[in-house]
């Protein structure tokens, strides 16, 4: 039963004054216990109320002190009938069972030494699944924590450590925080510590990960303290806890949680082998969005899931701004424009598109709010709020920013509270702007025509004000001029530009399409990767990509277009994220699966061109990658395991397995050899790599292999991932044809599982271009009763392919 937000108005209304002590014993393997007292008040009028605890055994109920067996429990929730006015204590005492899909207390023993790791992955609707609460943003709590664990384990939490004896934890009391942000991270954790600016520090990741923590410590610490020092200079409130642990955990399904105090990550963000580039920059940006949120959501928290964007909109502009300002990693917000915003456009053309910022009663409940953790909550708004900062001016911004800060400091807030703030901060009229802004969908088209003397003129198809930038090309694509100009109802002229090549929203200011004048065009056509601005490039790659998705540029030239362009690019994260896009967006959108092999045979020449050239490892590096997932030839590949490196550069781990799989999806590796280099890397990475390369593999059985796999009902969410990714090769359409009608059968039963296993088993839909029988399997599979999170995926897919 999804929490309505009927119900948790209704909740909000009669409870208050919230506390918890939750003691863990973490020492089984199958269940672990809980104990849970919660102390709140009732207010009147008095109403039945209840508490979540999900999937509990063993439930004892005591309600001031009387003991009332089970309290009526019934798998999902505690009703609270009869409570006087006042303040009430209820202790509840269960075991409940760990989890493998990172979708509450999630499990794992590392392949590489057979430790065991344990961690609660809260989030909307799931701290339930780890103690018994008052599960709703708006009734914030402060909780006391103690854990029993194995005596070699370290354990993390929200709080600084008081107490650590013989397996036996005692925490810090929280602030008053949501219990979704309630963390859990326990385990024989390699770890780095310190102090700065009067607080412990520290990094920690898994023991067999000690190496590369090592490896990567200083830069670590160099970005948290860059950004901790610039978010101090930012933001007149303090940081509001008492430590700052980070830790690299196993199985989450999220890029990073923002746990107050003890932030998590996925932990492939600590590689064996060289860090990709676009890796470095990505990683530093959720450093710092992880970081922002400890003002813009913990401190100040949204009160239901309408105003999702009011916290992740802002962590993911500020996540790239600080990463930047305050880290130093300059190009970090190249992996948004080219890599990120583009998901942001597609999302905005589906049915599911939403504003930025909807109303509370557009989610109804948080089975909805599931859905809006999308690329309009994320990339749009961070998109909007650059423009914004554009529009407004810095300071003005952030002086409206820091007024919300302080008024909702450990509370909850709104969107109207949040503009109310911008408004007393600004002379212009913010609500308008918020208006037009957040409260509607879609976005507009900045156009580029030609008068009769040949001078540029801006058009906008739309009813936003635009303050962008626009640069000047001459026909060899060099930068000769460049300004900001606002863009509303009147055409803009550009005189100065006469005869030259224009960009408008040449460095992404804004949020919208652009369209550019065939003089322009041919000039990028021909010289995209000429043009010497990083940002300028990754804006005309997106608009690349947005033409292909729409139709208005055919799949073979846009191959073509990548193939012209891409082995003369600098940017190690440019070529990876548009081989990314390509292959994962491009082809098995656009491309027949008959043509697939031809378009994988232009990009594997393209790639192999840009490795030949390469000026970096970096550069080599990315264009190695995508040369593995593209190439039919098996002899470069089996010469690259051979030498265990590709020319001069050593071959990582994630490059070798990208390697293992695309010969075993030739048929070049059987499955004794693909067993072989799992025993030489014994770790997480070679359990995940096997299961990927034996999926691939082009025959009958290799694909019935691996759908028992995915069909196992306990898998966990790593082996799911990596076994799917390896089932849809390319290239192998008729193989994969009665796999189509199984995934649209069975999914619906594997999301079953939970919002979180949900996302992944959406993500992993077929990774081929549907025929047109298989469409109208999909539509047939949407009119049935479905998971709302994976409706929503499914429903997204259909769109993409006959959009």
């Amino acid at each position: 039963m999804s929490l309505t937000l009927t119900e948790a108005r209704d909740r909000a209304a009669v409870v208050s004054d919230v506390s918890y002590d939750v003691d863990l014993d973490l020492t089984d393997t199958a269940t672990f216990g809980v104990r849970t007292a919660v102390r709140f008040t009732v207010l009147p009028p008095t109403a039945d109320t209840f508490l979540e605890l999900a999937h509990g055994r063993e439930v004892r109920v005591t309600v001031d002190g009387e003991d009332r067996d089970d309290g009526g429990y019934d798998g999902r929730r505690v009703p609270l009938t009869g409570l006087a006015t006042g303040a009430h204590e209820v202790v509840v005492d269960a075991r409940v069972p760990y989890v493998t899909d990172g979708d509450g207390m999630h499990t794992m023993t590392d392949p590489a030494d057979g430790e065991r790791y344990v961690g609660a992955y809260c989030g909307m609707d799931i701290a339930q699944k780890i103690f018994a609460c008052f599960d709703q943003n708006d009734l914030k709590a402060t909780i006391a924590l103690t854990v029993t664990a194995p005596p070699a384990w370290t354990v993390l939490a929200n709080g600084a450590t008081l107490e650590s004896a013989d397996g036996h934890w005692r925490f810090a009391t929280t602030l008053r925080i949501p219990p979704a942000l309630f963390v859990v991270a326990a385990g024989p954790w390699a770890s780095y510590r310190w102090e700065h600016a009067g607080l412990p520090f520290g990094w920690h990741a898994r023991a067999s990960l000690a190496a590369e923590l090592d490896r990567d410590a200083a830069e670590l610490r160099a970005i948290t303290e860059g950004c901790y020092d610039h978010f101090a200079e930012l933001f007149e409130e303090p940081y509001p806890f008492d430590s700052y642990d980070q830790v690299l955990v196993p199985g989450l399904n999220w890029g990073a949680q923002e746990m107050p105090g003890c932030v998590t990550y996925r932990d492939e963000y600590l590689p064996r082998g060289a860090v990709p580039e676009d890796l470095r920059l990505f990683r530093a940006a959720v450093i710092a969005h992880e970081m922002s949120h400890m003002w813009f959501g913990d401190l100040a928290t949204m009160t239901w899931w309408e105003d999702t964007w009011l916290q992740e909109s802002f962590a993911d502009y500020m996540g790239y701004r600080v990463a930047a300002d305050g880290a130093g990693f300059h190009g970090a917000l190249l992996g948004h424009e080219v890599g990120r915003k583009p998901n942001a456009y597609d999302a905005d053309r589906r049915r599911s598109t939403h504003p930025v910022a909807p109303e509370a009663e557009d989610v109804p409940d948080v089975d909805s709010a599931a859905t809006i953790f999308d690329a309009i909550s994320y990339s749009k708004g961070n998109s909007v709020l650059r423009q914004l900062v554009t529009w407004l001016g810095d300071e003005t911004f952030l002086r409206g920013v820091n007024t919300y800060l302080t008024r909702f400091r450990f509370a909850n807030a709104t969107l109207d509270d949040f503009v109310a703030a911008l408004d007393e901060a600004s002379d212009r009229d913010v609500r308008s702007w918020v208006e037009l802004w957040l409260r509607t969908t879609g976005f507009d088209t900045i156009r580029v025509e030609r008068d009769e003397a040949g001078v540029p003129v801006l058009h906008r198809d739309g009813t936003r004000p635009h303050r962008i930038r626009v640069t000047a090309y001459d026909d060899g694509a060099r930068e000769v001029g460049s300004e900001l100009v606002d863009v509303a109802d009147d055409p803009v002229p550009l005189p100065s530009y006469a005869g030259l090549a224009v960009v408008p929203n040449s460095h992404g200011e804004t949020f919208a399409r652009i369209v550019l004048d065939d003089a322009s065009a041919a000039v990028v056509a021909t010289g995209l990767c000429r043009v010497d601005d990083d940002l300028t490039r990754a804006v005309l790659w997106t608009m690349l990509f947005d033409r292909v998705q729409t139709r208005q540029l055919g799949p073979d030239e846009f191959v073509d277009l990548v193939a012209r362009n891409l082995p003369g690019e600098r940017s190690a994260t440019m070529v990876s994220s548009v081989l990314n896009r390509t292959l994962g967006r491009v082809l098995p959108l656009r491309v027949p699966a008959a043509e697939a092999p031809a378009a994988l045979a232009t990009l594997a020449s393209a790639c192999s061109t840009g490795l030949e050239h390469a000026t970096s490892p970096d550069l080599a590096r990315a264009f190695a990658s995508g040369y593995a997932d593209t190439c039919d030839d098996p002899e470069p590949l089996l010469g690259w395991l051979a030498s265990d490196a590709v020319g001069e550069l050593p071959l990582a781990p994630a490059l070798r397995w990208r390697a293992v799989r695309r010969l075993a999806a030739l048929g070049a590796l059987d499955a004794e050899a693909i067993a072989a280099e799992g025993a030489r890397d014994a770790g997480s990475d070679g359990r995940v790599g096997v299961a990927a390369a034996l999926a691939a593999r082009p025959t009958a059985q290799a694909k019935a292999d691996a759908w028992a796999v995915v069909s196992d009902p306990d898998v966990d969410n790593r082996l799911f991932t990596s076994a799917m990714e390896g089932l849809w090769s390319p290239g192998q359409a008729d193989l994969l044809a009665p796999y189509v009608d199984r995934y649209l059968d069975e999914a619906p039963t594997w999301a079953a599982r939970g919002q979180a296993f949900a996302q992944v088993v959406g993500r992993a839909f077929p990774a081929l271009l549907l025929t047109e029988q298989q469409t109208d399997r999909l539509r047939t599979a949407l009119e049935d009763d479905l998971p709302t999170v994976l409706r929503r995926q499914w429903e997204d897919r259909l769109d993409d392919l006959v959009g």
